[in-house]
């Protein structure tokens, strides 16, 4: 009798146990400041109002820039051998406003544009953002997007 009850104990605890063994534990999704901060970021590509401007001539002076953001909201830019006038490189503070779907920065990476940004898009190797920018010659703002990877 007690062999039999040792018997089906052990077939109870085999058929609990075998069904959790192989799950993958899921792990939580990543927050925004995870994904903003896990590495430095690399200008990718540019449009004005839809329009494609990643090769324009105005803009040439970011898109050898390196912007690295630190989860105690602090920041650098880092100018490549094109320096924009003024300068955007150096550091800086962030933040996200409007429930994650801004990004606050207290210098701008556009010389002609602010430090408040929409977030269009965030992933772990993209950061899509947006803001309006006077582009010269032009006097007038327009929608300008530009994303960057690592």
């Amino acid at each position: 009798m007690q062999k039999q009850y040792f018997t089906l104990l052990l077939i109870a605890v085999t058929f609990l146990t075998a069904g959790t063994g192989c799950e993958k534990e899921k792990s939580a999704p990543k927050t925004k400041t995870t994904l903003l901060t896990q590495a430095s970021w690399k200008f990718s590509t540019a449009s004005a109002s839809g329009t494609d401007i990643t090769n324009n001539a105005a803009i040439a002076c970011i898109k050898d820039d390196v912007i690295t953001f630190t989860s105690s909201n602090t920041g650098t830019i880092t100018e490549g051998t094109i320096v924009c006038s003024p300068t955007t490189a150096g550091s800086f503070t962030w933040s996200f406003q409007t429930s994650e779907t801004q990004l606050q920065m207290s210098s701008g990476i556009y010389p002609s544009g602010s430090g408040l940004f929409t977030i269009t898009a965030l992933t772990e190797t993209s950061l899509t953002i947006t803001q309006d920018v006077v582009i010269p010659p032009s006097s007038s703002a327009i929608p300008v997007s530009a994303t960057y990877i690592h």
